[in-house]
This record gives structure tokens, sequence and C-alpha cells, in this order.
């Protein structure tokens, strides 16, 4: 029996982009639920990965790739790179049409590059969709909105219900939507298969150039010891060195390229505000993967071991919390950031809005670190230039704690199971 769908904040978003669009291309990684959130919008589908049609499909992409075109509106094509060409049909077919809406193209892997002819701007608009929040897996109750926060409300009381343990579960099974509602056990092995399937095939699949598997292997574990920090080049490859002691810094560069083109580390960019003072800030960026599941499996950490190590379960935590807020900011057409200064200065996600809106994080696990986080929030507002920006919409601690509530400094305190866009 097919599963009930888990309607998803990307439903909302697909939908703005289709009747503003003549195409949607949706690109993220695979097993996000691309095609099943596409599905629930699609009059028809063609599956380019369907190994009865496969070669089919491919022999009319290369004769007549508007064939592949026909069918009722919107129609689906997925996993499109497996015939380039396509793109460039579907871009000539809504400039002909003239209409918005038609098509809805869905992608795992980056095309290798030339593969197309036209960026398709104007014609197909883009969206990125992640793995699932925990407000979307329903572990979160979603008593405190970002998007509330932003707009001005005091509304912040809330309690989670995700203990410390279902906690160190989430993160480890992840937001992939077939994990949701698994056997726990089935769903931690599903992201062990989805870790090895990047490894073994994925990851040399997506530009044809064969990868060593245990170098692969050595480069995510590596990752995953430094998921949450500005870990360089350098710093990965003296890492590796105790797994694999030949690998260059140009071959890892290359390596996360090829993770990078089938989505499977999402780095968290600097931000670059304007100052009150000549502060020099730190421009690299943090290491992340697009679901913290994935630095877990690759650590071959447990949720029982999790818990046994609170520094890993504190790094991989604010992993987390990264995942959700892009997802959340992303509905209100915002980006998340990293701030730190040469002074030591740091915010762990800064989040802001296209209409120059923005609101400050740090990541907690528990009680005690608040005064000190909500006192660093304090003193990157006052660093801030509000003669070039706005003030802070918000300043928030962020926890794996119970209770959500407003301190009488205005600094929130929201545990990440409260939490929603």
């Amino acid at each position: 029996m097919k599963r009930k769908y888990l309607r998803r904040i990307a439903d909302d978003i697909l939908d703005a982009a289709l009747e503003a669009s003549g195409a949607v291309l949706i690109e993220g990684p695979k097993w996000c639920g691309k095609t099943r959130t596409a599905e629930e919008k699609a009059a028809s589908t063609l599956f380019m990965q369907d190994p009865d049609y496969t070669e089919s499909y491919l022999k009319a992409a290369d004769t007549k790739p508007s064939l592949l075109l026909r069918g009722e509106t919107p129609r689906l094509i997925d996993e499109w790179q497996e015939a380039p060409v396509l793109w460039d049909a579907v871009r000539f077919a809504v400039d002909k049409r003239g209409e918005t809406g038609q098509f809805t193209l869905t992608g795992s892997a980056v095309p290798k590059d030339n593969a197309v002819r036209h960026t398709g701007t104007g014609r197909i608009s883009r969206m990125f969709m992640r793995t699932m929040t925990l407000f979307e897996s329903l572990e979160s109750g979603g008593d405190v909105s970002l998007k509330s926060l932003f707009d001005g409300s005091d509304e912040t009381e809330g309690t989670s219900s995700l203990t410390i343990e279902r906690l160190a579960f989430a993160l480890a099974r992840g937001g992939w939507p077939a994990s949701i509602g698994e056997k726990d056990s089935v769903a931690l092995r599903m992201v062990y298969d989805y870790v090895d399937a990047v490894i073994n095939a994925d990851v040399s699949r997506v530009d044809g150039v064969e990868k060593n598997p245990a170098r692969i292997r050595a480069l995510l574990r590596s990752l995953a010891r430094n998921i949450s920090t500005s870990a360089n080049l350098t710093t990965i490859r003296n890492d590796i060195a105790g797994d694999e002691d030949t690998v260059s810094e140009k071959t890892i560069a290359s390596y996360l390229n090829a993770l990078r083109r089938i989505f499977v580390v999402e780095d968290l960019p600097a931000w670059n505000p304007a100052l009150r003072s000549k502060t020099a800030l730190r421009t690299s960026p943090k290491r992340h993967f697009i679901d913290p599941s994935v630095a877990a499996a690759a650590l071959r950490a447990t949720p029982d071991s999790l818990l046994r190590d609170f520094n890993t379960f504190g790094l991989l935590f604010e992993s987390l919390c990264v995942r959700d807020l892009r997802v959340y900011a992303q509905a209100m057409d915002g980006e998340v950031f990293h701030y730190r200064d040469k002074s030591g200065l740091e915010a762990d996600a800064i989040v802001h809005l296209k209409d120059g809106r923005w609101g400050a994080v740090e990541v907690k696990m528990g009680n005690r670190e608040i005064e000190a986080a909500a006192e660093n929030l304090k003193k990157l507002r006052d660093k801030i230039n509000l003669d070039k920006m706005n003030e802070p919409a918000f300043l928030m601690v962020l926890t794996g704690t119970e209770l959500a509530y407003r301190r009488a400094d205005g600094v929130y305190i929201v545990p990440i199971g409260c939490l929603r866009d």
C-alpha cells in the first residue's frame, strides 16, 4: 500500500513556482522526496529511470525529444538529467505554449558542464528541496513560528515533547521521507544504505569519473568529525591521513565537488554584515551535510552512542538545527549563514531574508549554556551598524530542552521540538 503523503513546506513553494513559471526544476539529494512531492501536483508523469522504458526514452530523446513532453499538464519529468536535451526541449515548449505550470522536472544530480545550451532563465524556475524538518515529520509541535518571529509576534510559549533520547534518534535517522514512521532499526539501516550507495556508486556516476570508495568513505568520516566547524582542506587532509595517507588536497577538492553535485554536502556560508567598527570577519564556510544523519552514518554513530558522547551529539545537533532553519527560511525567501569575527564572537546561524530582515541564532543542547549564548547574541546585535542595516527581528537560542519562552531581555529560548516555518 502506498505510504500516506506528509505535506511538505516545499508544497507551497512548488505551487507558487508553477503559478509563475512555465516549468519548475526541483533539485535536491536522492531520496529526499522530490518525485513524490511533484507527483502530488502532476497530471502526467515520465520516469526516465524506469528500467522497462529507459532505453526507449533515451532513443526518443535523441531522435525527437518533444515526444516525451506529450501529456496532461503539469507533466512531471523525473531525473531529467538522464537525457539533458530535455532541458532545452522543455524551454522551447514553454516558449511555444506561452502558459505557466506546464512541466515539473526533478533531478538528484547536477548534469555535466555544457550539457544544456540555454539557462532556462524566464522559462524554468528553480527550487531546492531538502530532507524533512522535525515539524514536517510531526516530531516538532510547531508552537513557535519562525515567520511569526520575523513579523514581530511575541507568542513564543510552548512545550517540546521530544525527549533527549528521541532527539538522538531523529538525528541519526534523518529527515528522509521513506524512513519516517518505520521501525527504529529499519529507519537507521536505511541511512547506512544511502551512505553506502553514495560511496560505491552515486559519487562516481555523477561525472563518469571512477573514484576510490575507501577514500570517499574516509572523506565522509572526516567531514563528519569536522561537522559544524570551518575546517579547511588542509585540516581535512591531515584528518584523513590516519585512514588514507596518500590523498592530496586536489583529490579532496574534486571529491567534494562530486559530493556537492549530488547534493550530499551543503556548507554554510559566512555572513558579511555592516559593522560599527572595522572588525575583521571570518569568511570560511562551516562544514555541513544535507542531513545530519549522513554524518552519523559515516561515523557509525547510533542514538545510544550519541548519548554517551555529548560533544559529537552537540555538533550534529547544530547541523540538524541548521537543516531545519534552512527549510523554514526558504519558505520566506530567505537564506541561512553563520557569523564569526576575529575577536571570536560568533553566531551559529543568521537567518537573512531578501527584504533585509534578519535574526541571529545560537544553538545549545542544554540549559546550562543558555545564559552565555544569550549574552553572545546581544554582543553581536551591538556590533551591527544599524544606520546601514535593520535591527535584528529576533535573537534566539535554539535548544534541545523542553520549554519555549521569551526572556526579560528579549532573547527567545526555543526548543527545536517547538519550531516551525
